[in-house]
């Protein structure tokens, strides 16, 4: 049967729970893209997310008799507030089952709202599995935090509020995507009512199922999904999502995590609020957009989706913000060991500030310096390449580099010549007791480890840097133990900054 989404959504019940929030004009984003840039503010719900919309709808559309049995979902995050704040309204019990490894923060928050937890499980997939056991053996009804008719048509009320707040020409609605529910919901009814606007959904580069899904013509299954963006790092989309998305969605967009980092602080700079990564994809989406297409004078409008922020990631948002935005780029550039020279080079950089300098003697022929420089955008970044290049400094730009973003700048400090046949690997470490002890104990050989770095990010996963001294007669023991430990990495041996500055 076919379901008129426009119906729905204009019958929905959200607003015992819910806020029609406001469009918020981004006066400095908009002189600088030259259009006029609106936000949508779902960070200002009451459990500053969207989601409660959908769940609240859903559980509005239950049985009284449904009601008087109960709820349960799986959730680390925001849908699992939307659930229990909705039962709370509703006087009905709700379980919440979270992984054991939900930072207490969210807990906490889930429980304040008179919600039953379960911690079980080291995953969301282990989560759901348990929870969908309990549905069953307890009657409880599952709320599903994206695919589910009437979990769609409650987000997509927010479509609703845009086309009520903002009845003159809107060019653009950019949305961040998980499962897929908040652009099903919002493409289902823009299409309904004023097709002329172009529905946009944004993912993460490492969480990219609906994209992967469209390009495929059917729902595909991500062996991994990066973690930074959490709010909307799904394996795979919704069935009744991607039927909608494939039906009404204009186009899809993918983001890297440096680009949501600079969309975070340019809400924070035009409204002193910080949204959560995946909260900010939607503005990163829309700024890539703009560029594209070189739009001046449209509206664009994006979806602030969430503001649940871990606060310790907000060490990585701020370094990585400059990047995203193209205003910091990183070099290393090799000079003569000789008096003067550093000076020489700083004169080639002219009156650009140096962000960063990193540098160790290594030999008496030439130095190996790690350098940031703030820049207006990548074009001058390669002048600067070229620039020094001509003046007899081989520069390699590094801004791009993954391995010398996250590690090498905090670890430049010499070679290790005593190092012989060392290989180097970048790992994401599971975040919870006995990652490291699982990595040591899988090794099973007696491989010295001779560099290991590592860094917290806020984020279900940790990200390592590790050499290991593994003769060319055990490459084949080595890949055993590679893939035996089941940990997303990548080789960095052969990775030009390694070679530069430690190998």
């Amino acid at each position: 049967m076919t379901i008129n989404y426009r119906e729905k959504i204009e019958h929905s019940q959200v607003y015992a729970v819910a806020r029609h929030t406001p469009l918020d004009e981004m006066p400095n984003l908009s002189a600088r893209f030259k259009n006029r840039i609106l936000l949508k503010r779902e960070d200002m719900q009451p459990v500053f997310s969207f989601k409660l919309r959908g769940a609240y709808n859903k559980m509005a559309h239950l049985s009284l008799e449904a009601l008087a049995r109960g709820v349960i979902c799986a959730s680390a995050g925001n849908h699992a507030q939307g659930v229990a704040l909705s039962a709370q309204k509703m006087g009905c019990r709700a379980v919440i089952v979270m992984p054991t490894t939900t930072p207490a923060i969210k807990v906490n928050a889930v429980r304040s709202r008179g919600a039953e937890v379960v911690l079980f499980g080291d995953s969301y997939s282990d989560a759901y599995a348990h929870a969908l056991e309990v549905e069953k053996t307890e009657g409880l009804t599952f709320v599903h935090p994206y695919d589910d008719p009437d979990v769609i048509a409650g987000q997509g009320t927010i479509a609703l509020e845009v086309v009520q707040d903002h009845p003159e020409p809107i060019e653009a609605i950019f949305c961040c995507v998980g499962g897929g529910g908040l652009l099903a919901g919002i493409a289902a009814y823009i299409k309904a009512v004023r097709p002329e606007i172009k529905v946009i959904g944004v993912e993460a580069q490492d969480a990219e199922a609906m994209t992967e899904s469209l390009k495929n013509g059917q729902r595909v299954m991500l062996e991994q999904v990066g973690l930074f963006a959490d709010g909307a790092a799904v394996k795979q989309v919704g069935e009744h999502t991607f039927a909608l998305v494939q039906q009404y969605v204009d186009e899809m967009i993918v983001v890297d995590n440096d680009e949501i980092c600079a969309a975070i602080k340019d809400v924070f700079e035009d409204t002193r609020s910080i949204l959560e990564p995946a909260g900010a994809l939607s503005l990163a989406g829309l700024k890539a957009y703009a560029e594209r297409h070189q739009l001046q004078g449209k509206t664009l409008i994006a979806v602030a989706s969430g503001a649940n922020m871990n606060f310790d990631r907000l060490r990585f948002i701020a370094e990585r913000a400059e990047l995203g935005e193209h205003r910091e780029a990183v070099f290393a550039v090799t000079i003569p060991e000789t008096p003067g020279a550093f000076k020489a080079f700083c004169r080639l950089l002219g009156s650009r500030n140096i962000t960063e300098f990193n540098y160790r003697f290594s030999d008496v022929s030439q130095a190996h310096i790690f350098v940031g420089v703030a820049v207006h955008n990548p074009a001058e970044a390669a002048d600067i390449a070229s620039k020094l290049e001509v003046a007899g400094l081989p520069t390699l730009n590094l801004t791009d580099n993954e391995m010398a973003k996250l590690h090498l700048r905090h670890l430049v400090g010499g070679h290790a010549p005593q190092a012989q046949n060392e290989v180097v690997y970048r790992f994401e470490f599971p975040e919870k007791p006995g990652a490291l002890m699982n990595f040591l104990e899988s090794m099973g050989h007696n491989w010295n480890i001779s560099l290991f770095h590592y860094r917290n990010h806020g984020a279900d996963f940790g990200r390592v840097l590790v050499g290991m001294q593994v003769p060319p007669e055990e490459k084949e023991a080595f890949e055993r133990f590679l893939k035996q430990l089941g940990y997303p990495c990548w080789n960095e041996s052969q990775n030009p900054a390694y070679r530069l500055f430690l190998g």
